[in-house]
């Protein structure tokens, strides 16, 4: 199995939360609650044991600060450096940063990143569907195969932290615009598979994947099977989110759609190791 969606930090920032939230406005919205959860690769390492996890995406986070991105791809590097088997690492940067940014991703790919995420642009205060600004960026991606992951949310429904806006009419016209890279939407895109439906959707969207991150907090079960009716069952990435839910509580609601063991397997690791070429 392996799990595409969860968030380590370095123990100096699980220490210094309060440092950490005021210097960016991510961190702040996500974190400076004392409840919400902060883990180390180590404490992941330990869960995914615990769960039957064989391997983990190690996703940054949508900061507002250059330097921070930097930082916090620092651990990144050295979590997937320390267990290489075990993790695979997705590095953060802030488009605003400009040829920044750009260097920054350069050095995470030469250190063995697999792509960029989790991206909010909602936070870190950039358009996702300005071509201008992104082109540089997603060139920079696909010379090196990787992968992009972003924050998605509906435009409906109840309102939760770090919810945001990135609703499927702004991931659609980013699609639109870069349709050869390999892209992945957090929390089912923020119902963006449902408007496959239309064909000329479901065409735009052939290098677009669905993770499932906290699933339980937004949809019932039935998402997985429909989903699946509409797009396929090998667009859909097990994903949990973790540390804010356990990836048994994503497996739970998969069991009881009681997919065909072929679907199920496809979702819980087999599309993950065709995306990210695991062999």
């Amino acid at each position: 199995m392996i799990d595409f969606h969860t968030h380590v930090v370095s123990p100096r920032m699980r220490e210094r939360r309060e440092e950490y939230a005021g210097r960016d406005a991510c961190f702040a919205l996500l974190y400076s609650q004392p409840k919400a959860m902060l883990v180390t690769a180590q404490e992941l390492i330990a869960s995914m044991d615990e769960c039957g996890i064989d391997k983990s995406v190690i996703l940054g986070l949508g900061l507002v600060s250059h330097e921070l991105c930097v930082e916090v791809n620092d651990y990144i590097l050295e979590s997937i450096a320390r267990y290489p088997r075990r993790l695979i690492g997705f590095c953060t940067v802030q488009p605003n940063a400009g040829d920044r940014a750009l260097r920054e991703l350069e050095r995470c790919a030469a250190n063995g990143a697999r792509g960029v995420g989790e991206l909010r642009p909602d936070t870190q205060k950039f358009d996702l569907s300005d071509n201008a600004m992104m082109k540089p960026l997603v060139q920079v991606l696909m010379a090196h195969n990787l992968i992009l992951l972003t924050h998605a949310s509906e435009p409906v429904g109840h309102k939760y932290f770090g919810k945001g806006n990135i609703t499927p009419d702004i991931i659609y016209l980013f699609v639109q615009n870069f349709p050869d890279l390999k892209l992945v939407c957090a929390h089912w895109g923020g119902g963006l598979p449902f408007y496959a439906l239309m064909p000329e959707v479901a065409q735009a969207l052939a290098n677009t994947f669905f993770d499932t991150a906290a699933t339980p907090f937004l949809y019932k079960p039935q998402i997985f099977k429909q989903v699946a009716e509409v797009v396929g069952s090998d667009k859909i990435l097990f994903g949990s989110d973790y540390p804010l839910i356990s990836p048994k509580r994503i497996i739970d609601q998969l069991d009881e759609v009681h997919l065909n063991t072929e679907d199920k397997s496809k979702i819980l690791g087999g599309n993950a190791e065709l995306l990210l070429g695991i062999k």
